[in-house]
């Protein structure tokens, strides 16, 4: 499918990397319509720190992927979508595990019937490498099996399937892009790098996490942003999951140690009980497997770790009005 000059909708435009992805297939030539979760402040989330040139350029929309009436008429006249909308942290789907069924896996629903219904050419659905679980072997590759470690990881692994049943099924043009741990500007305080880099921006006296030994594959969030696009131009990719990746892995005590270095801060480390998870639901190691991305799409990661890491510190000390280091986000 060739980009330039397509009509996309983006859900989940306005977070972390929804707002990057929009942004980067309006530079791409494509016509964008940009779909929020509706608020009564009419907020725009990430899209505002767009730059203002750009974002004239979008067309911004508020509504829920819940209402199959609106999804339908959000997909009007799109050639493709590219579905992110999703309840995303782990430690609230504890708390509220019905409303991560209904946003992920029936919002899913929603979008995917009316991509039937619309006829719409092109379909990238989000998913996440926490649909994997703890690794059994390693790297990752797609045909590792599932496991639902948490409501969260559950709701996107049914989402997953159904993305996957719609393809099978009706011959939907469905392509299924499974993310690890993006990372990078924008991204709230409810994940390990912006809670680390925020405390230590602050000026706290130690840094407060939970688990350190659990092994992250951080990717940073212009390679996830590239492996989107990639996904929609290539035809191959189409009925196909595919992992986007680093292949890189690093504990959570090591990440804090690299983010110390490089905003020149050093404080001891304290683990807060409030924010340790269950132990059965922590995902103790991933590492992505890629070759697919290779070969399908021709997808690499181009941003490694550290200069990712330092181009996230260099935003969050420019915004830490943003971020409350003292509250554990959830």
């Amino acid at each position: 499918m060739d980009l330039n000059g397509a009509k996309v909708l983006v859900t989940g435009a306005g977070g972390f990397i929804g707002s990057h992805l929009a942004e980067r297939l309006v530079r791409e030539g494509c016509t964008v319509r940009a779909m929020l979760h509706y608020d009564s402040r009419s907020g725009r989330g990430n899209l505002d720190y767009v730059e203002p040139s750009v974002l004239r350029e979008i067309e911004v929309i508020s509504g829920d992927v819940r209402d199959p009436y609106f999804m339908r008429r959000a997909l009007k006249d799109r050639n493709a979508v590219f579905h992110l909308a999703a309840l995303i942290g782990i430690p609230y789907s504890y708390a509220a595990p019905a409303s991560y069924l209904q946003i992920n896996a029936m919002g899913t629903l929603n979008t995917l019937q009316a991509c039937l219904d619309e006829g719409v050419e092109r379909i990238i659905h989000t998913s996440t490498s926490e649909a994997y679980g703890t690794a059994r072997y390693q790297p990752i590759d797609e045909d590792h099996p599932l496991q639902g470690q948490s409501p969260y990881s559950a709701s996107k692994i049914a989402a997953d399937k159904i993305a996957e049943s719609y393809h099978l099924s009706f011959g939907l043009p469905v392509v299924t892009l499974r993310p690890f741990n993006t990372f990078g500007p924008r991204q709230s305080a409810r994940a390990v790098i912006p809670t680390i880099l925020s405390q230590l921006l602050t000026g706290r006296e130690s840094l407060r996490l939970g688990s350190l030994e659990p092994i992250r594959d951080f990717n940073y969030v212009e390679n996830t942003v590239d492996g989107f696009v990639a996904a929609a131009c290539s035809d191959d990719t189409v009925g196909q999951l595919v992992n986007v990746g680093s292949n890189e892995s690093i504990s959570i005590r090591d990440l804090a140690a690299l983010a110390m270095e490089i905003v020149d801060r050093t404080v001891p480390i304290v683990t807060e009980h409030t924010r340790v998870r269950p132990a059965k639901s922590e995902v103790g190691l991933l590492i992505c497997g890629w070759d697919r991305a290779k070969q399908l799409m021709g997808w690499s990661p181009r941003v490694d770790f550290k200069e990712g890491l330092r181009r996230t510190a260099a935003f969050v000390s420019d915004h830490l009005d943003q971020y409350r280091p003292e509250e554990y986000a959830i």
